[in-house]
């Protein structure tokens, strides 16, 4: 491959790309744990990883040396054969979760299409004479195929691609009269994520998600659990379910699944996941060995002993910072989240935030108009998350 000239790989994108994300003026060409490297060799600590992506950090030891060792052994032999890989991942992925059975594939939005294909073929194997819709939340973002969109209860992401998939009702977050009324009147499932990410970081009341599982369980509806940003140990709990006590019948994940490489999973219970058969829903590249081999490290580091408990105490420390700067700050409404998924909602537009920090050296992003989202590496170390704090507080003021 050429080696690029600092400053144009911007240039490059700008002419062959479509317009459809808005990057910001920076190209990144290494990283190194929490840390990222740009193309003119400026140093930036990472709070956004990816997305939620870069779990263990940038440039893994353990993953790079996973994913070389696979790379020369095997790359791909489609899901028509079996692997080794794929044949231990499904199984630590099963025991980690919910004890069911797992397909694989290569995202999140693509996790959650194959969650609504399965709640929909079970709804009408099980109950044909019921309606076979989906409940959602108002505010909820799950993925942008169009089964993922039309689930997302968020009216601004349909705007152009108009008409929605049909069969999904949109229930006001957090009101569990309404769902009770909904889920009574008769779905086939209930999706919905534990936090809601992509909208702001949104926790539910105390006992909403474990009233709702109950309301699952009394009218037969299937709860389906959108971990995507909220799972692989994200919140202090490998899965955010375990931290509201609520135990789902599938679940999906992707983003830190690999670490970085693209992976995505929906596990379901088995009763549930013997709606799929043969030739019902597939993915060519899904579970590849090279994905796979990554994601098996990652199960190894974040279900080693200390390591969830470490998340949890880090994102204590994190809020408690937080809480320090906006004792000074009017413009601070309120901070929230759980593990290292944090949000700090704001009385005004967070993004020229964003840009002054990322100018000072540290990356965030906005969820939404007015909340600024923290999601760094899981390794982050408090010194680092002492320095990010440092950066933020001036960029605030």
């Amino acid at each position: 491959m050429n080696e690029i000239k600092a400053g144009e790989g911007i240039k490059l994108t700008e002419k062959y790309q479509m317009k459809n994300y808005a990057r910001s003026n920076v190209t990144f060409v290494r990283g190194e744990g929490c840390r990222l490297y740009d193309d003119t060799g400026k140093e930036y600590l990472d709070f956004l990883g990816g997305i939620a992506v870069a779990v263990l950090g940038h440039a893994h030891p353990a993953v790079t040396q996973a994913i070389t060792e696979q790379a020369g052994k095997l790359l791909h032999v489609s899901n028509l054969f079996h692997t080794r890989t794929q044949a231990s991942l499904g199984e630590r992925l099963s025991k980690a979760t919910i004890g069911g059975k797992v397909f694989f594939c290569n995202s999140g939005t693509e996790a959650n299409e194959a969650a609504i294909k399965l709640a929909r073929k079970w709804s009408r194997l099980r109950k044909p004479e019921k309606p076979h819709t989906i409940a959602v939340l108002a505010g909820s973002f799950h993925g942008r195929t169009y089964g993922g969109l039309s689930a997302t209860g968020q009216p601004k992401f349909h705007e152009g691609f108009e008409p929605m998939l049909p069969g999904f009702v949109i229930v006001p977050f957090g009101d569990f009269d309404a769902l009770k009324e909904t889920l009574e009147a008769g779905v086939g499932a209930f999706l919905v994520e534990p936090i809601q990410g992509e909208s702001g970081v949104r926790v539910f009341p105390d006992g909403f998600l474990k009233k709702a599982e109950a309301l699952c369980r009394e009218t037969g509806t299937l709860l389906v659990v959108d971990e995507i940003q909220t799972g692989m140990g994200r919140t202090g709990t490998f899965l955010a379910s375990e931290r509201y006590g609520i135990k789902p019948d599938v679940v999906t994940l992707a983003k830190g699944l690999a670490n970085g490489l693209p992976l995505g999973a929906l596990v379901a219970r088995e009763e549930v996941a013997e709606a799929f058969g043969p030739g019902s829903h597939g993915s060519t590249f899904g579970g590849n060995p090279v994905c796979c081999a990554a994601s098996l490290v990652v199960l190894d580091q974040i279900l080693s002993p200390g390591f969830l408990e470490s998340v949890d105490r880090k994102g204590r420390r994190f809020v408690d910072g937080l809480k320090g700067i906006a004792a000074g700050i009017e413009d601070v409404v309120e901070i929230r989240g759980a593990g290292l998924m944090i949000g700090v909602e704001m009385k005004v537009e967070t993004k020229p935030i964003v840009a002054r920090c990322l100018e000072a050296g540290l990356v965030i992003n906005s969820a939404g108009s007015n909340v600024l989202r923290f999601l760094p590496p899981l390794i982050v170390t408090d010194e680092e998350i002492d320095k990010g704090l440092s950066i933020l507080a001036k960029a605030m003021v």
